[in-house]
């Protein structure tokens, strides 16, 4: 695909970075100089200086044969125009990153795709609804549902207790044949490789799965692993920026919010725009004064300020303070591999939710939704079948699937199903796939 991306900010560069390994072909628009000699020096794309909203640039970047540009300047009006333009001049798809999630509220009303844009995204805006998925499911440390939580994907960490410690995926099968989870991928403590289960794979401690669950399958698997999936009554959030707003303005209608912002101006804006959450101007640093507001009664603690070491060190306050449920706002993906290590329960990054958000329109195949697995190297994708799909009308057994993949689940009329091999696959159901980089392309074939 010929892709051209309009900004090489943090999100942008991300972006180029993950796609140029997938042998894209990719064009980086950026005014500034810096960062486009840096990303030319560290990936193999082609870099243009100017502006993305001028028509001569675009033209430069040869934009009539584009299959995709994505607009994900720090201006969001920017973004919006270069699309708009984008698509006159040629353009197959245009996707704008936006900071205003009114636009996405009122996307059809307002009609962006008339005037030349497909796709709306705020990365501020996935990573509030990434925390509430993740409050909803407290007992798990990466959550993920699939058409309004028919299917989701939940993962944890199990411990000497869980019931399948010691035994192979067939073994547990045959033990709690009732159950509506599977597993589809799992990381050995202590290593970095990523393995899809089969039926001889063995289950141990300190191993970090990911399950596909179908509804009541969360709750088996709580009751299987000893964790305690409580309803989360108390929140503590540290940041009152976009992420910190959106996430107390959707939460504080149910639950008790403590929001606690160090700029004073800040504080006053936030108290007026959010009735239902106390908001607490003082340095979230200070663990006297996280004592004093209580920290040890909260049953979650977000860190979203702009600093990532400050958000993992105040979650390790919380964690000490036996707090159940810790989520830590990070900019650098590396700390996502220490994430188990150091003690907090989930970090969340915003360039790889803007990223999993994006890809899904460079898969091949009608690709509905996609993740990739957080610390993990492989992605989930859920396809719709086609009548001139490969697996269309055949029993899974008899689909001849990669060993780097795995079918998680079906959804067929709106219902999530734990299907296995003598499932038959049908025209129009949702399949979601876990699959390891090395089979993504064998899968997409089977779902042409």
């Amino acid at each position: 695909m010929k892709i051209i991306i309009a900004g090489a900010g943090e999100v942008g560069f991300h972006l180029a970075k993950l796609l140029s390994y997938e042998s894209q072909e990719i064009t980086l628009i950026d005014t500034n100089k810096e960062s486009l000699q840096y990303a030319e020096t560290h990936l193999d794309i082609r870099v243009i200086k100017g502006d993305a909203t001028s028509i001569a640039i675009l033209k430069d970047a040869r934009v009539e044969n584009s299959d995709l540009v994505i607009g994900v300047t720090s201006s969001e009006t920017s973004n919006i125009t270069a699309c708009v333009i984008a698509k006159q001049l040629g353009a197959k798809r245009t996707i704008a990153r936006i900071s205003n999630t009114e636009f996405i509220r009122h996307k059809e009303e307002v009609g962006f795709t008339k005037f030349g844009v497909d796709e709306l995204i705020s990365p501020e805006a996935l990573a509030a609804e990434e925390i509430k998925l993740l409050l909803d499911q407290a007992a798990f440390n990466d959550s993920y549902e699939f058409e309004d939580g028919a299917l989701t994907m939940v993962g944890l960490t199990l411990s000497r207790t869980a019931s399948f410690v010691g035994k192979t995926v067939k073994e547990a099968a045959e033990i709690f044949p009732e159950i509506h989870f599977v597993p589809i991928a799992i990381q050995r403590f202590g290593t970095q490789y990523t393995i899809i289960p089969r039926g001889d794979t063995l289950f141990k401690e300190g191993d970090n799965v990911v399950f596909i669950t179908s509804k009541g399958g969360d709750e088996e698997l709580c009751g299987l692993t000893g964790k305690a999936n409580v309803d989360v009554k108390n929140v503590m959030i540290l940041g009152g920026g976009k992420i910190g707003y959106k996430t107390a303005r959707d939460l504080g209608k149910q639950i008790n919010i403590k929001l606690i912002e160090k700029n004073k101006e800040r504080s006053f804006d936030l108290a007026d725009e959010l009735p239902n959450t106390l908001i607490i101007n003082g340095d979230g640093r200070n663990v006297d004064l996280l004592e004093e507001e209580n920290l040890a009664d909260m049953d979650a603690f977000i860190a979203v300020t702009g600093n990532s070491e400050t958000n993992i060190m105040s979650c390790l306050v919380a964690k000490s303070k036996n707090v159940r449920k810790t989520i830590a706002l990070v900019e650098n993906m590396d700390y996502f591999a220490l994430s188990q290590s150091i003690g907090i329960d989930t970090l969340i990054n915003k360039k790889l939710l803007a990223a999993n958000n994006i890809f899904r329109y460079i898969r091949k195949g009608e690709v509905i939704a996609m993740t990739k697995l957080n610390n993990m190297n492989a992605e989930l994708l859920e396809f719709k079948v086609k009548a001139t799909s490969i697996v269309c009308n055949k029993l899974i057994k008899a689909i001849e699937f990669p060993r780097t993949a795995i079918i998680g689940g079906v959804i067929r009329d709106s219902k999530g199903l734990i299907a296995l091999g003598d499932f038959q696959i049908l025209e129009g159901d949702l399949i979601v796939v876990c699959c390891l980089p090395q089979s993504i392309q064998h899968v997409e074939k089977l779902f042409l």
